[in-house]
């Protein structure tokens, strides 16, 4: 398997290049691929409390998702949220994602976490101790499950 080295960083230490390769992979993927029609660039990306995680290769960004803070607990007591997950196509069913989402928890799981997943893709995060809540709704034109992971031991 190539060189899957986690980057993770902050909006203020992004390079202008790296952007670009992250909303890049982000809009192929949304836009284009799934046909997402609702907005993509929500101003969250900038706040100093999000942190963008991703593995690169040579084509740019091969995965990624990020993290971000809320001040009100969206459920339970959650206010870190995953989210913007997505994998290049030619680099899916490597375990990308995974390898992301081991790094967010290594790093976030000592906080209760919350994510809106798409409902196909849903039995990755529970792999990783989250737990579907509530109904299936649309999302963007795509079924969602909400999904919450309690801090081990809880």
């Amino acid at each position: 398997m190539p060189d899957c080295s986690v980057v993770q960083k902050p909006w203020g230490e992004l390079t202008t290049t790296e952007l670009y390769a992250i909303l890049k992979l982000r809009t192929d993927v949304f836009f284009v691929e799934q046909r997402i029609d609702e907005e993509e660039l929500d101003n969250r990306d900038q706040e100093s409390t999000t942190r963008h995680l991703w593995i690169a290769d040579d084509l740019g960004v091969a995965a990624y998702l990020r993290v971000i803070e809320d001040a009100e607990p969206q459920h339970r007591d959650a206010r870190t949220i995953v989210g913007r997950v997505v994998v290049r196509s030619d680099r899916r069913g490597e375990g990308l994602a995974q390898v992301l989402l081991g790094e967010a928890i290594e790093h976030y799981g000592s906080r209760p976490l919350l994510l809106h997943a798409q409902e196909y893709i849903a039995s990755l995060y529970e792999k990783f101790g989250f737990e579907p809540f509530g109904e299936v709704y649309h999302e963007a034109g795509l079924p969602h499950v909400s999904m919450y992971r309690a801090v081990a031991g809880d």
